[in-house]
C-alpha cells in the first residue's frame, strides 16, 4: 500500500549579490538538466547590476553525471514520481520568490528565465503562481506540453514571452518546434523569437541583449 507524507525540506538557491531590497528587477533563473545553480548563476555575470538581482534555485533531485562517482548535477524531475516532483517544485518556487517579495517596499518587475528542462519547469510554475510575471524567457526549451491552456492564457496574458534558441542546438528537433508552435497557437500568445549561432547553451551576447532591453 503506497501512501505519502509531507515534511519540511531544505532546498538551495544562489544569488548574484546580497539583496538590498531596493532592486528594480528580480530575475528568477532555472537551470537545465544536470546543471548546478552555483555555476548557472555565474553565466549571468556580465549583466549583474545593483538594479537587479538574480535568484537561481537548484533542482532538488541529484545524480552522478557519469557512472557512480565524480561530477554531480541537479534536475527538476524525471518520469519517476513525476507529479510529486512537479508539486514539490511549485511549493519550493512559491516559497522562495514570495519570501523575497515580502521584503520589498516597492514591487520590482519579475522576470523568469528557464533553460532547457528549466524552461518547462518555469512555465508549469509560472502558470499557477499567484503573482504577475513580467517577462518569461524560454531558452533552448519551451512551454510544458501538459499545461492547462485556459489557466495559462490567463496567467500569461500580460507577460512578454521570449523564445531563444541556438541555430546549431542538436537537442531542439523539428518535432519539438512543431509541438511548441501548435501550443503557442492554441494559447493565442504572441512571442518574440530570438536566435544565436551556437548550440545548447546560453549565448552571452544574446543574453545581454535580452536582459538589458528590460531596463
Amino acid at each position: 500500500m503506497k501512501t505519502s507524507i509531507q515534511f519540511p525540506y531544505e532546498a538551495h538557491y544562489y544569488l548574484s549579490n546580497e539583496p538590498s531590497y531596493e532592486e528594480r528587477e528580480i530575475w528568477l533563473v532555472l537551470h537545465g538538466y544536470g546543471q548546478l545553480a552555483e555555476f548557472f548563476v555565474r553565466k549571468f555575470k556580465t549583466v549583474f547590476s545593483p538594479d537587479r538581482i538574480f535568484i537561481a534555485p537548484e533542482g532538488t533531485n541529484y545524480n552522478y553525471l557519469e557512472g557512480f562517482q565524480g561530477r554531480v548535477g541537479a534536475n527538476w524531475m524525471t518520469k519517476h514520481e513525476r507529479e510529486t516532483a512537479i508539486a514539490n517544485n511549485h511549493r519550493f518556487l512559491d516559497t522562495l520568490l514570495d519570501s523575497f517579495l515580502e521584503k520589498y517596499p516597492h514591487r520590482p518587475t519579475i522576470h523568469v528565465l528557464g533553460f532547457s528542462q528549466g524552461a518547462a519547469t518555469a512555465t508549469r510554475w509560472a502558470s499557477q503562481w499567484d503573482g504577475k510575471i513580467d517577462t518569461l524567457v524560454l531558452w533552448a526549451g519551451g512551454f510544458a506540453l501538459d499545461l492547462n491552456l485556459e489557466k495559462s492564457k490567463s496567467a500569461f496574458r500580460e507577460t512578454e514571452v521570449i523564445l531563444a534558441v541556438g541555430s546549431a542546438d542538436e537537442l531542439i528537433t523539428s518535432d519539438h518546434v512543431i509541438q511548441q508552435e501548435a501550443l503557442i497557437s492554441s494559447m493565442g500568445k504572441d512571442v518574440l523569437r530570438l536566435s544565436h549561432t551556437g548550440g545548447h547553451e546560453l549565448d552571452a551576447g544574446l543574453l545581454e541583449k535580452i536582459i538589458n532591453r528590460k531596463k
